[in-house]
């Protein structure tokens, strides 16, 4: 017979801490059926009953996958970049315009700060093939339009509504049959994550290395890449939320003013 593991359910009560927020989330497992809940990380109901995360004192809740979603993302659409989970957007109107789906969002994304490209946490972890009711063959994801011709125009095959060329799609090449991200996944959630691993610089670039006669010397070296790396983020983000900022303050100042100098 198998023995509960008490410290692993005490832990589940007494909650969990995360980066998002300033309290501590408790496990709520079964919410009663006429509390719908909203998730704050990717804005959609609880309406599988899945568990959530929350703190009743503020209304602040999270799916459980949204919850361990990581804080770093390497993402197949992005390879430039590795993507920053962050919790509330940079810009200045707090919302943006997912990359993959083209809708707006107000809640978590993964951001690339550098080149202003936002996902939704339930688009970056949108399956890389898939089965629809319209089609008898798998759908592969495709980052854009799937034409060597990028002016080609198309429409989506199950809503018959022109697509933008720059969003997501699935696509069967041999049928030359295509679905909007949101056809295809009528509901969307946010799946789990593959385990990331953020790139480490390697802490000796030299091509013939003195052997190390300190142990803790490599991993002290690899603990300090990692703070710097962090700070630089956090430097990128807030230079960024500045900048937005001034130009928010212009706008409502009046129309910019254009200066030649001979």
């Amino acid at each position: 017979m198998g023995r509960q593991n008490r410290s692993s359910s005490n832990a589940a009560s007494e909650g969990k801490q995360h980066f998002s927020h300033l309290h501590i989330l408790k496990l709520i497992v079964n919410p009663p059926e006429s509390e719908t809940l909203t998730c704050n990380a990717c804005e959609q109901p609880n309406i599988r009953n899945k568990p959530f995360y929350g703190c009743n004192s503020c209304q602040y809740f999270l799916h459980e996958n949204c919850f361990n979603a990581p804080r770093f993302l390497n993402h197949s659409s992005h390879p430039s970049h590795p993507l920053t989970l962050l919790p509330i957007p940079t810009y200045s109107s707090r919302s943006y315009t997912c990359k993959a789906c083209g809708s707006a969002g107000s809640g978590f994304c993964f951001s690339c700060a550098c080149c202003e490209f936002d996902i939704h946490l339930h688009c970056a972890s949108c399956p890389s093939s898939i089965l629809v009711d319209e089609h008898p063959h798998q759908l592969g994801l495709q980052f854009g339009s799937p034409y060597e011709d990028k002016s080609i125009d198309y429409v989506c095959d199950v809503c018959n509504v022109k697509m933008n060329k720059d969003d997501w799609l699935y696509y069967c090449a041999d049928c030359d049959f295509g679905s909007h991200l949101q056809c295809a996944v009528t509901n969307p959630e946010v799946g789990v994550f593959p385990k990331q691993q953020r790139p480490v610089p390697n802490p000796n670039p030299n091509p013939n290395p003195v052997p190390n006669r300190n142990p803790n010397a490599t991993l002290e070296m690899i603990n300090a890449a990692n703070e710097a790396h962090e700070q630089i983020l956090a430097a990128q983000i807030s230079a960024q939320i500045a900048a937005r900022g001034r130009e928010a303050c212009l706008d409502l100042i009046g129309p910019s003013r254009r200066y030649s100098y001979y």
